[in-house]
């Protein structure tokens, strides 16, 4: 079998696990070859996956970019905002990408390396990894059996969970929209995606409502300071009191910043006394009332698709998992994390005509992991005989076939922030003009 031989720029979170997995569950089929990242420690890390291979490194995707061909596929793992320009260089240099979501935080960039992947005939897939779960497949072969008949309305609900929430969008990388992506597209564009595939028709009209409304300084504690490291009245009470990083919130969400500490970390090295000395001057000490954030906790969107189908979509810092009710003609699915915590299973089916009750369990792969329902694994699993597709437009989650999603998203933003419907054929026309 001939391998396909992997380069990554940008060898954060989501490199380090593609890398990791593929490593782990793929090593007949891939080889690392290599990695540009500014930061040593994660470079190294990734290296640490494949052991006996000389993988070599850089300090910046322009200095492996200067080189000659020194892989098959890259992973761009990048910040939003620095997504486009590697990408496109790594095409025009002859590279197939693996390209993580969102393909950028600009949708006319986003259409420019749609067109130009196309016109170079280049696979890039994007990080889409739902469409990889078992429970979305499951999901997407039961609609096809026919059982619940012809789809009519679907509601879906992301509970984004309140620590990841202001570890991500009020802390961290993702909390300052201007420099990161709204967050109908940082965090939910995976939703866009999986209610557009599992509908299987073009979105045609868009309304979208969502505010920042708990996350902001009105709610702020009475005396409380700006860092959680200077003595707040309530730090025994706050559930988002930044010690707690120290204890039940070190793994994973510690060591996916603390980068210059991480093998540490790993090691269970790094002292109480330094990490607290990390967060007196990090991002992640501050105060979730005191942040520089813009990102909504809540957002609603209501989708209407070519074929009259209508859908709902729920993001809430408030809530934790995926959730997803399907109304067809002859009956209603209805699974996630809460149906999991009262039934006891995964789906479950109520067919109108009998009142039958049909459940389903999902197993995960037990050599994989559970990262995103298990999507990480799948999707690295997928990803070989992804890459050797003959047209590239046929990947599970192309770069072609992803724009959907994207479009979906800046339409619901747009939206939200006018406060208007949005016709998405017009929408992108115009998104076109401007990017031609």
């Amino acid at each position: 079998m001939e391998k396909i031989k992997l380069a990554g720029i940008g060898c954060g979170n989501r490199t380090n696990v593609y890398m990791n997995l593929a490593s782990k569950l793929m090593p007949p089929k891939f080889d690392i070859t290599a990695l540009a990242d500014p930061i040593k420690e994660r470079r190294d890390i990734i290296s640490s996956y494949q052991q006996g291979n000389r993988i070599k490194h850089f300090d910046s995707a322009m200095s492996f970019l200067s080189e000659e061909k020194l892989a098959d596929v890259v992973i761009i793992g990048t910040q939003d905002d620095y997504h486009f320009k590697p990408a496109m260089e790594a095409m025009e240099k002859g590279y197939d990408l693996i390209l993580e979501k969102p393909i950028s935080n600009n949708l006319e960039e986003v259409l420019i390396l749609a067109k130009r992947a196309a016109e170079l005939n280049r696979r890039v897939i994007i990080c889409h990894v739902l469409r990889y779960t078992p429970i979305y497949n499951k999901i997407k072969e039961i609609l096809k059996s026919g059982i619940v008949g012809e789809t009519v309305s679907l509601n879906a609900t992301e509970g984004v969970g309140a620590w990841h929430q202001t570890h991500s969008f009020v802390r961290g990388k993702w909390s300052d929209t201007g420099k990161s992506s709204p967050m109908i597209l940082a965090k939910s564009c995976h939703d866009m995606d999986i209610i557009f595939w599992l509908v299987g028709q073009k979105c045609i009209s868009i309304s979208s409502f969502g505010e920042l409304s708990h996350f902001c300084s009105i709610n702020a504690p009475e005396g409380a300071p700006k860092r959680c490291t200077d003595g707040c009245p309530i730090a025994d009470s706050c559930q988002y009191n930044a010690l707690l990083y120290l204890t039940e919130r070190r793994n994973p969400w510690l060591e996916a910043v603390f980068d210059t500490e991480k093998s540490r970390l790993d090691e269970g090295g790094a002292s109480d006394s330094e990490i607290i000395q990390w967060l007196k001057t990090s991002p992640w000490g501050r105060c979730v009332y005191d942040c520089d954030n813009d990102a909504v906790d809540h957002q609603v969107v209501n989708f209407k698709f070519e074929k009259g189908i209508t859908a709902t979509f729920t993001m809430t810092a408030f809530d934790e998992g995926r959730n997803i009710e399907i109304f067809g003609t002859k009956g209603t699915l209805k699974g996630g994390e809460f149906i999991k915590k009262v039934t006891g299973h995964d789906l479950i089916f109520y067919d109108n005509r009998n009142g039958i009750v049909q459940y389903w369990d999902i197993e995960f792969d037990p050599d994989g992991n559970a990262s995103h329902g298990g999507g990480d694994s799948g999707f690295v699993q997928s990803l070989y005989n992804e890459l050797k597709m003959d047209n590239p437009a046929d990947m599970k989650s192309s770069i072609q076939i992803s724009v959907e999603s994207h479009v979906m998203a800046w339409a619901a933003e747009e939206s939200r922030r006018t406060n208007r419907v949005i016709n998405l054929l017009e929408y992108r026309e115009q998104t076109l003009d401007k990017s031609s």
